[in-house]
């Protein structure tokens, strides 16, 4: 049986965000089903852009199929470029690829565009990441959204692999109080820009709580100061796990309108705590859970349109609360003992020498 087991992380220096989580989570997962784990992580780069070559060669030189002169059973890959690690027993659960070269390029949330240099660097990563994920003994996804852009530009097939949130177990519900939450990394692709617009253009009784920070934080402290609500948005920058969950469970709604998300754990917490989730019609793995008018509201990727589904909710509080307990329902169903029995259970491991 399966034993020993490494987690492999790509990881930003002092950047702590969703997939980061997602390791630890299933780290600690792996240890209470009882494997003996580890996580190994290498520093990741994405520039200048051939340092992505670099950063994929880095895994690939990396041999873990001994530590200590023990056999490791089993490696468990998960966003680039882990996956170009090496070893017999390999298993990818793909969070995500990196997704400027992929569906990303040319769009104002990627450095690459359609110049004949970048056109020549991602067709190399791109045939480089088909060639490395085939030799993953079993190939699994986050969402069906990551699924289906791996068969798009690989030609491969990955069984979608949900797993519970970070603070699954300890949200709760509470009051629906006058402020929507926004809880992520302040990057381009989340597009929190696009809730503050919103919220200038919603019921002026509502206001905004933003969770987490990113490099966007300048121009979006910069528009609240522009669009003069600066009354209304409060900004809180990182904070601990205790106050996102006081947030979460006296939220009025949680907005998270992301450009095509691969999965977003945001949802999950939200309807966990019994929120609504706002989202938009490209948002991609929210997409997943939130149903228009069943578990969330669902509009067009505009300011105006969010604002009336924020408006919609303050109005409404009563249904804001039977929004949120369907969601709860869909959420309460995933569960880490599956991700973890698919991820290890049909793995043999390699034959370990004699008295080892």
């Amino acid at each position: 049986m399966v034993r020993s087991v490494v987690v492999c992380e790509a990881q930003v220096p002092f950047v702590r965000g969703g997939a980061e989580r997602h390791v630890t989570g299933l780290v600690g997962e792996l240890r209470r089903h009882g494997y003996r784990v580890e996580k190994v992580s290498i520093p990741f780069k994405p520039y200048p852009k051939p340092e992505l070559l670099a950063s994929a060669a880095a895994w690939r030189l990396l041999d873990l199929t001994e530590a200590n002169y023990e056999r490791i059973d089993l490696v468990i890959a998960t966003k680039f470029p882990t996956y170009f690690v090496r070893h017999p027993n390999k298993v990818t659960w793909l969070f995500h690829q990196y997704r400027a070269i992929y569906d990303l390029c040319g769009t104002p949330f990627s450095e690459f565009d359609h110049s004949e240099g970048d056109v020549n660097l991602r067709r190399r990563l791109i045939d480089l990441d088909t060639e490395v994920l085939t030799e993953s003994r079993r190939l699994f996804s986050n969402a069906r959204n990551t699924a289906a852009r791996l068969a798009r530009y690989n030609g491969l097939t990955a069984e979608p692999l949900y797993h519970p949130p970070p603070l699954a177990g300890r949200l709760k519900p509470g009051r629906f109080d006058g402020y929507v939450l926004s809880v992520g990394r302040l990057e381009l692709t989340k597009r929190v820009d696009l809730i503050v617009r919103a919220l200038a253009l919603a019921d002026k009784n509502v206001r905004l709580v933003i969770v987490g920070d990113g490099s966007q934080r300048p121009q979006l402290e910069a528009l609240v100061a522009t669009l003069g609500v600066a009354d209304r948005v409060t900004m809180l920058g990182e904070v601990d796990d205790a106050e996102v969950i006081e947030l979460y469970a006296n939220a009025l709604a949680v907005v998270f309108p992301p450009f095509d998300e691969d999965y977003g754990y945001v949802t999950l917490e939200a309807f966990l705590s019994r929120k609504p989730v706002v989202t938009t019609t490209d948002a991609g793995g929210p997409l997943e859970f939130v149903e228009n008018d069943v578990t969330g509201l669902v509009v067009e990727p505009s300011a105006g349109a969010l604002a009336s589904a924020i408006s919609s909710l303050a109005h409404d509080r009563a249904r804001a609360g039977r929004l949120g307990d369907a969601g709860f329902e869909r959420a309460r169903t995933i569960t880490w003992d599956g991700v973890v029995e698919r991820l290890v259970g049909d793995v043999v491991p390699i034959p370990r020498p004699t008295g080892v």
